[in-house]
């Protein structure tokens, strides 16, 4: 009878795990954003850079670089709800961003409500 028992609560077992799906999320946001001012374009010195890589499991990677070198790195979390992204970083210095996706032209942008430019898709 135990045998019984444990056979059918190992095959109840697989039957579940097999049942289970993982969704798939196509955000548009996934990838990679970046953020250069053009004053620093145009002088090209003191270069300083943001990147925002966006994954599918709603946790990304920031990064921020000064003279090529990585000078602070830190994960965030990511949502959206009625067309806002919220940017939630796990770095306390860090304040939490919420920005719209404008896929009007190209490249994409991402825009903070006020409608100041905040990153450019890669």
């Amino acid at each position: 009878m135990k045998k019984l028992l444990s056979l059918m609560a190992v095959m109840v077992l697989i039957a579940v795990s097999n049942c289970t799906q993982i969704p798939e999320n196509n955000d548009p946001i996934l990838g990679i954003w970046s953020k250069l001012p053009t004053s620093i374009i145009e002088k090209q010195e003191n270069i300083e850079r943001e990147e925002w890589i966006f994954n599918d499991v709603y946790l990304g990677r920031y990064r921020r670089y000064s003279q090529q070198q990585v000078s602070l790195e830190t994960d965030f979390k990511w949502s959206k709800e009625d067309g806002l992204y919220t940017l939630d970083y796990t770095a306390p210095e860090m304040p939490v961003h919420l920005v719209k996706l404008n896929r009007d032209g190209t490249p994409e942008k991402l825009e903070e409500v006020t409608g100041a430019i905040f990153a450019i898709r890669e």
